[in-house]
């Protein structure tokens, strides 16, 4: 069977191999992204194909889960969310999304959700066989509710423990309230791995995975920020492709090594003024989740008029420094301060503030049919930032996974359009 990093070294090496025909120039360090997604998925698949003896659960999670909580007891965690992304651009997503829906699943919910549920109930369909069984399901609403039926579903499936953080969302800022509220699910959530596990919780294991955490994480921010340089040295695809790790390896020494020498490249590139395309002109923000089934035609149509995506709400998500604190109560803070778990104007701030700082001459919106939390209030945050910044902002309504919500005619028009607008 095909190695399942091999997904992930695809996505790095199709525009390497086309990169004329792209626009833009590849990366080479997407042969170590290869390599290093290829020894997690060998590691997940392990569980798969001989059992479990690492002596480590399994657990499915979801992408703002407190991972660094779960590699402290040597939990190996797996994302739903991320195989549905790989499931898409490997167009699988459809029949996967059919099978579901045919046992009732309804088109109108989230596509990773769905295109998931498939993989489990129809595992020939699925890309490398599908996931491997969880022993246990770890989920956290600070990115939406969807997940909370959705693990409730898996969990029914599977006859596994479901484990639930539930974040308050934030009209504000974090009150002491909020933390304490979370700090003590988070002591609950101890006491139900340590019987889960068999083993006792150490303190210090938590604290170093948050120290492995807190430095992946500051690697991905500062490699963002390099973005800032006239021209950028990245494009959206390659902060959809490269932000892999910081989704899967927070907490691991693997991801650290991965964004070192990504890094790395990026500054070498900044030195020598070397741009992600050619002849970069029009500088844009990107809101939303990549359109995965499009991650490299929908950017053509902008990297062939001199237009990059210098920076991204999606990616940036796992640039936010850990909170201060003892390692409970940073993560305490830290998966309820999820922007996505935040107020329309906190949203828009953001979004102001990264159009400001890389110099952005405008912005383009994913309205994504599946992602309800993060698009439904985009039209609120896209008047703001157009009356604020002066920059004009391009709505587009696609699917993160789902190719049947992609209109090609009509995202090309509008997209033409819209850059006929900075001629």
């Amino acid at each position: 069977m095909e190695n399942m990093g091999n997904c992930a070294s695809r996505l790095a090496a199709n525009p390497e191999r086309r990169s004329k025909r792209r626009s833009y120039r590849p990366l080479a360090s997407s042969a170590a992204l290869k390599k290093t997604m290829g020894r997690y998925y060998a590691l997940t698949n392990y569980h798969h194909y001989w059992g479990r003896g690492l002596n480590r659960p399994l657990a499915w999670v979801t992408s703002g889960a407190p991972v660094e909580l779960l590699r402290a007891f040597k939990i190996h965690p797996a994302y739903p969310e991320q195989y549905a992304a790989i499931y898409s651009t490997r167009k699988a997503t459809v029949a996967l999304c059919e099978a579901a829906e045919t046992e009732g699943y309804s088109l109108d919910l989230c596509s990773y959700a769905r295109s998931n549920i498939g993989g489990v109930l129809r595992p020939d369909l699925a890309p490398y066989g599908g996931m491997p069984k969880p022993d246990l399901l770890v989920a956290c609403n600070n990115i939406c509710g969807t997940v909370l039926k959705w693990y409730e579903v898996l969990a029914r499936h599977f006859a596994v423990p479901l484990l639930v953080l539930d974040t308050p969302f934030l009209t504000g800022e974090l009150t002491p309230q909020a933390k304490d509220y979370v700090l003590s699910q988070l002591y609950g959530m101890v006491s139900e791995l340590e019987k889960i596990t068999g083993r006792k919780f150490k303190e210090k294991s938590l604290a170093r995975q948050m120290r492995l955490s807190s430095e992946i994480t500051s690697l991905w921010k500062e490699t963002r920020q390099f973005c800032q340089a006239i021209p950028s040295p990245l494009n959206a695809p390659d902060l959809f492709i490269h932000m892999a790790p910081i989704v899967v390896l927070r907490g691991t020494q693997s991801g650290i090594d991965y964004y070192r020498q990504l890094k790395e490249e990026v500054q070498n590139r900044v030195a020598q003024a070397e741009g992600a395309i050619e002849n970069e002109r029009i500088r844009l923000v990107w809101d939303n989740i990549a359109i995965w089934p499009q991650v490299f035609g929908f950017n053509k149509l902008f990297a062939e008029r001199g237009a990059c995506f210098v920076t991204d709400t999606y990616s940036g998500g796992w640039a936010v420094e850990h909170a201060p604190g003892t390692p409970m109560e940073s993560l305490a803070a830290t998966y309820t301060e999820v922007f996505l778990n935040r107020s329309p104007d906190f949203r828009a701030n953001q979004l102001i503030n990264l159009i400001k700082e890389y110099k952005a001459n405008g912005f383009v919106m994913h309205s994504n049919r599946s992602c309800k939390p993060y698009s439904l209030v985009q039209e609120v945050i896209r008047r703001k930032v157009m009356r604020e910044t002066g920059v004009p902002g391009l709505m587009i309504e696609a699917d993160m996974a789902d190719p049947r919500a992609y209109a090609a005619e009509p995202v090309r028009n509008r997209v033409q359009a819209f850059l006929e607008t900075f001629d």
